[in-house]
C-alpha cells in the first residue's frame, strides 16, 4: 500500500520527522541516502513500527507518495564548506521518480539558495517536470531537539518557505497535521536564513558563556551563581551554560566562502568553543599539580561521551579531543556513559567502567562531560579523589567548576 509520505534520510532529522508523522496517524516510508545514525531509542523505533512506519530500498515507493521530505545530513567537508553530496543523491533518486502534484520539502541545513539554485535544478532535469507549476517545493528548517521530553513536534512552530504561495500552502497543510503552528516565510531563502540565524544564536552565545568561564574562574567568580540570578530577569536575557565544548549536527555558518561577507561574530564564536577542550585540559592538568600529581600516568574517568544529554548521538563531542589530548599527555583514560557501550579513540578501545563509583574512587581525577540524568552527582561528588564539572551539575562545593 503506498504512503503518503517518504522522509528521505533517517538520521537526526529524518527520525524525528518520521515519528511524528507515524505518531500523526500519516503513513510513512523512510528511505536511507548513506550511512546515518538518530537519537531514537530502540523502544521508540518499535513503536514507529507498529505505527505502520517502514523502510524501504525502493527507489520506485518515492514515486508513490504525496509529500516527500529531503533530511539527508550536511557534514562540514574539508574546506569548511557544507557537503551536499547526500542531498544531491536524494534529490537525483526522488527525481526519477517524481510525479505531478508532489510536495517536496528539504529540511537538511544548508546555506542560503541552495533550495532554489541546487536542489530545484536537479529535481527538474531529472523529472522533467518544472517547479512551482507540476510540483510544489519548499524548505523548512528542523527543529529538533534530542532528548529534551519537554518539546513535542505538536508545540513547535514550523517554518515554511515555498517557491510559491501555492507551493508554501502545501507545505504548510503537510506540517499542519504535525504542529499547532505553522509559520509562512516569503520565501525558501529565507526559511533557509532562519537555520542558519538559530544555529548561530546558540552558538555566538554559548561562546559567549565559555568566555565568561574562563574570566570568572580567574576572578574566584561563580558563574553558575551569576547564572542563576541573571537568569531571573524578565527581559532581555537568556541562559545558556559553559561546557567543555560544543557538539551535535548544527554547523555554525559564517557564510564566508557562500556570500563572501563572512560573519565575523561566528567565526570568532567558532575560535572561543574550539579552544574549550583544551581549556578543559588545562584546568585537569592544574587540579593535579595542586594535588601533588602530574597529568603524565594520571588515571583520568571520562563521564558522558555524547554531545549531548540522555541521548547516545557522540556527534562532533568534544570528548573525542580531550581523550586525545589527555593521551597526548600520558594519561591512562577510561570512560562512563550509560548510552554508550563501547568507544573508541584514535582507533584503539577505551576502557569502559563497570562499577562507576569504584571506578571514579580508583581515578585520580574524574571528568564530567556530560549531564546523564542517571548520574547521582551527590554520590559521585563523595566517592571521586578529584571531581572537574565541566556542566555545572554537581551541588555547589561538591567539585571543581569549570
Amino acid at each position: 500500500m503506498p504512503a503518503d509520505l517518504a522522509v528521505i534520510g533517517l538520521g537526526h532529522l529524518g527520525l524525528p520527522l518520521a515519528q511524528a508523522a507515524v505518531t500523526a496517524g500519516i503513513s510513512t516510508v523512510g528511505y536511507k541516502t548513506g550511512p546515518e545514525s538518530g537519537s531514537l531509542t530502540p523502544a521508540e523505533l518499535r513503536r514507529m513500527l507498529s505505527g505502520g512506519f517502514r523502510t524501504t530500498a525502493n527507489p520506485a515507493e518515492l514515486g508513490r507518495v504525496r509529500t516527500a521530505v529531503i533530511c539527508a545530513p550536511t557534514p562540514r567537508g574539508a574546506d569548511g564548506t557544507l557537503d551536499l553530496t547526500q542531498v544531491e543523491t536524494a534529490a537525483r533518486t526522488l527525481a526519477a521518480r517524481l510525479r505531478p502534484h508532489t510536495t517536496v520539502i528539504m529540511e537538511s541545513a544548508v546555506h542560503p539558495g541552495t533550495t532554489e539554485d541546487f536542489l530545484r535544478p536537479l529535481l527538474e532535469s531529472g523529472s522533467g517536470l518544472r517547479a512551482g507549476r507540476d510540483f510544489h517545493l519548499a524548505y523548512s528548517p528542523s527543529r529538533v531537539d534530542p532528548g529534551n521530553r519537554d518539546v513535542t513536534p505538536a508545540g513547535t512552530p514550523k517554518v515554511i518557505g515555498g517557491l510559491t504561495p501555492a507551493c508554501t500552502e502545501s507545505a504548510a497543510a503537510f506540517y499542519g497535521r504535525l504542529t499547532d503552528k505553522v509559520v509562512r516565510a516569503r520565501g525558501p531563502r529565507e526559511a533557509e536564513t532562519v537555520q542558519v540565524l538559530e544555529t548561530n544564536f546558540r552558538h555566538v552565545n554559548i561562546a559567549l558563556v565559555n568566555e565568561m568561564a574562563v574570566l570568572c574562574n580567574d576572578l574566584g567568580v561563580d558563574l553558575w551563581d551569576v547564572i542563576r540570578c541573571a537568569e531571573t530577569k524578565p527581559f532581555g536575557f537568556q541562559a545558556f551554560r559553559p561546557g567543555p565544548g560544543v557538539g551535535g549536527h548544527g554547523i555554525p555558518q559564517d557564510l564566508a566562502g557562500h556570500s563572501g561577507r563572512p560573519l565575523r561574530m561566528v567565526e570568532l564564536a567558532q575560535q572561543v568553543n574550539s579552544h574549550m577542550p583544551q581549556y578543559v585540559i588545562q584546568r585537569a592538568a592544574t587540579l593535579l599539580n595542586e594535588h601533588g600529581k602530574s597529568a603524565r600516568a594520571a588515571r583520568v574517568l571520562l563521564l558522558g561521551v555524547t554531545y549531548k544529554a540522555d541521548i547516545a548521538d557522540q556527534q562532533g563531542s568534544p570528548a573525542h579531543e580531550i581523550a586525545v589530548r589527555l593521551m597526548e599527555l600520558g594519561a591512562s583514560v577510561s570512560y562512563h556513559d550509560p548510552h554508550v557501550p563501547a568507544w573508541s579513540v584514535l582507533g584503539r578501545p577505551v576502557p569502559r567502567a563497570d562499577s562507576l563509583y569504584e571506578a571514579a574512587a580508583d581515578a585520580d581525577l574524574t571528568i564530567l562531560l556530560q549531564q546523564h540524568r542517571t548520574y547521582d552527582l551527590q554520590g559521585l561528588s563523595v566517592k571521586a579523589q578529584l571531581l572537574l564539572d565541566t556542566r555545572g551539575a554537581t551541588p555547589t562545593g561538591a567539585a571543581h567548576r569549570l
